[in-house]
């Protein structure tokens, strides 16, 4: 696996909505909270180029943790479908939808499996997190 990004396409009070490529390949959408100064759980992390190191969550199991996040720890990918889910992290989601009347992303639990298929046993690798415009 080489290069992985996450494109941020659309910034609102419902979250932030992105993409995740791999390769240059998007493979999933992504759902991340609003940005509020990268406060602590509530919000997206700042662009940037980061770290991601495998962690073994009690909450998720195998995962992802993005590191050296300016003032945050314990920014991890991981699944749910509504900004309430997020706690300042990354989920990860097959498409863009509405769940009980809230905007999110659907299947998550599908489209993490395969994200952590693609990475395969990788102990860490690069990711750009950017806003095109």
């Amino acid at each position: 696996m080489g290069k992985v990004d996450v494109i941020r396409l659309e910034k609102g009070k419902e979250g932030t909505f992105g993409v995740l490529r791999l390769d240059g390949q998007v493979v999933c959408v992504t759902l991340e909270p609003p940005d509020r100064g990268n406060q602590v759980d509530v919000s997206c992390i700042p662009t940037g180029d980061y770290v991601c190191r495998q962690v073994d969550s009690p909450s998720f199991g195998r995962t992802y943790e993005v590191e050296d996040v300016p003032g945050r720890s314990r920014i991890l990918f991981h699944q749910g479908n509504v900004v309430a889910d997020t706690h300042g992290c990354i989920l990860l989601g097959r498409h863009f939808g509405v769940l009980d009347a809230s905007r999110g992303i659907l299947q998550s639990r599908a489209a993490f499996r395969d994200f952590l298929d693609r990475v395969g046993d990788q102990r860490s690798f690069k990711v750009r997190v950017e806003e095109p415009c």
